[in-house]
């Protein structure tokens, strides 16, 4: 047998040159290398107070001087998220504010300890339990798997948590809080805070034909929901007296178009066309219209030339109203000319009777009269989303840790639910001044079923309004935290706008290939071992 040659044997150490830290302690770590170390220079240990300086996380806890603490108190500047598996007994942390202020996704297979690491993070920002504790923060969840609920049980006391329940029947009694620092609700949207752009992806209307129609439907919806404004009844007489004249030219019975007539007017009307208004007129006798000709003309009368429809105004409407404003909507594209755009719109017809029947959409379809006054406001809704309730006309923190429980939904409901409540976010602090004051982290589970990079086989797609905030939201204090088990179906935008990432064990080619492209100074052999990670250990 050969005898091995241990002294003359060769040993190789693959090093990736990453950054420089300066010998002075006070000088900072930075990115990119310029002069290379020569031959055979020393390598040397790295001790922890050098990984700190790396990390910039030295100061991990700061006294606050006065005026804004005591001189004695402190907060934390970092966080401690776990242990490194290099360095014996060293904690790996995080800077609360570069890791907070920025977008961050984290990512593994399904059982690597994602839901684990999401709630950890969390639950180290909020365990100081004495002094500066985390109190401006607020997270808001979209859980999907109804996992976080128990997890953030043990928070400290003085942290609030709201618990939403998206239920099958709205109307339901929320469940019992777990304890005093929980408040708990039924999960309601309004379906008139949905933009069009959301209503389309709910209908899943087709871009050429469909739309149109639905944005006049949805323009018709709020033109007749306003009350008694004088100015816009010209206007509703006109598109009123087209469709009924173009009833009226049609080939049906007299009988059936008596229905029909009645039928509108009585969802739709004005003063001056209402059914006791002409009902002496319509009244079928053998078999003919008291005064077909009379009708016509009152009609004719009320028809305008050139007349611009109005605009989707999000004003409070009953859910069915929308099916009759869709029908009034088609009416109007038939009398002037446009005869197959039944025909066309169909399926989107189809399409909403089914969701008004279907349980799990009951959250939009609540009759306005049946919600509470600051539900029907979409300020307070807003506000009351991101843990904010107003008494005495101030602003008061009521909750921090706010989770929305979509467990039982179908990926169709919380795709729309969470565009609908992330734009609503969004919208308010764009508004808000002065701006960036109070920071809002969305923390979205199983994201790739809703911010997709693909859209799930129509059109208009949910991940346009997580797109904008991953682009902009920053500038707002809105920020992502996007937790998937597959990288490569995520939307490539909000991916690439993510500036820290948390890895578990992912075994996908191409989801290793993604995260190869996003993060460049990872080593290859730091990546080869990403399949083979332990539960609950992370890059």
């Amino acid at each position: 047998p050969v005898e091995m040659n241990k002294a003359a044997s060769a040993k190789y150490l693959d090093l990736v040159p990453v950054g420089t830290l300066p010998q002075q302690r006070d000088g900072a770590f930075r990115f990119g290398v310029s002069t290379f170390p020569s031959l055979y220079a020393d390598a040397l240990y790295v001790l922890d107070e050098e990984l700190d300086r790396i990390f910039e996380v030295q100061s991990a806890r700061e006294i606050i001087p006065k005026p804004l603490g005591d001189g004695k108190s402190t907060r934390f500047n970092a966080l401690s998220i776990g242990t490194s598996a290099i360095f014996k007994d060293y904690d790996v942390k995080v800077r609360v504010d570069e890791f907070f202020g920025g977008h961050s996704a984290v990512l593994g297979n399904t059982g690597s300890g994602k839901s684990c690491t999401v709630a950890t993070l969390l639950q180290s920002l909020f365990e100081k339990r004495d002094e500066y504790f985390a109190r401006g923060a607020t997270f808001l969840l979209l859980d999907v798997n109804g996992e976080y609920r128990t997890a953030f049980s043990e928070l400290p006391k003085d942290i609030k948590r709201h618990y939403l329940k998206l239920e099958a029947n709205p109307l339901a009694p929320p469940v019992v809080p777990l304890d005093p620092s929980e408040t708990t609700s039924v999960f309601r949207l309004p379906h008139w805070f949905m933009s069009v752009e959301e209503w389309e992806l709910l209908l899943r209307a087709s871009e050429r034909t469909q739309q149109p129609v639905l944005r006049t439907a949805l323009g018709l919806s709020t033109l007749f929901a306003v009350n008694g404004a004088a100015a816009l009844d010209e206007l509703r007489n006109h598109i009123l007296a087209s469709c009924l004249l173009y009833v009226m030219q049609g080939d049906a019975g007299t009988p059936s178009k008596k229905d029909r007539i009645t039928a509108l007017l009585s969802i739709f009307h004005t003063d001056a066309l209402n059914i006791s208004a002409v009902h002496s007129k319509i009244e079928v006798k053998y078999g003919e219209m008291a005064d077909a000709k009379g009708f016509s003309d009152l009609l004719t009368g009320l028809v305008r030339d050139d007349v611009s429809l109005p605009n989707y105004a999000n004003r409070q409407f009953a859910f069915d109203d929308l099916e009759k404003a869709l029908d009034l909507a088609l009416l109007y594209e038939e009398a002037h000319g446009n005869r197959q755009i039944r025909d066309y719109c169909s399926q989107m017809i189809t399409r909403f009777k089914w969701i008004r029947e279907r349980e799990e959409f009951a959250f939009l379809r609540v009759p306005p009269d049946q919600l509470q006054p600051f539900e029907r406001d979409v300020v307070q809704f807003v506000e009351r989303c991101v843990g904010l309730s107003r008494e005495g006309g101030k602003f008061k923190k009521s909750s921090q840790v706010i989770i929305l429980d979509m467990n039982e939904a179908a990926d169709e409901v919380v795709e729309v639910a969470s565009a609908v409540i992330a734009r609503l976010i969004f919208d308010r602090l764009r508004k808000a001044e002065p701006r960036n004051r109070m920071p809002v982290n969305l923390v979205l589970e199983e994201a790739h079923r809703y911010v997709a990079e693909r859209p799930s086989g129509y059109a208009i797609d949910a991940s346009r309004i997580f797109q904008r905030i991953a682009k902009e939201g920053r500038k707002y204090g809105l920020f992502l935290m996007v937790a998937s088990q597959r990288p490569s179906e995520l939307s490539k935008t909000v991916l690439s706008q993510c500036s820290n990432f948390v890895v578990h064990r992912i075994q996908n080619p191409e989801d290793l290939q993604h995260i190869r492209q996003m993060t460049p100074f990872v080593s290859e052999s730091v990546m080869k071992r990403l399949p083979s990670l332990p539960k609950q250990h992370a890059l």
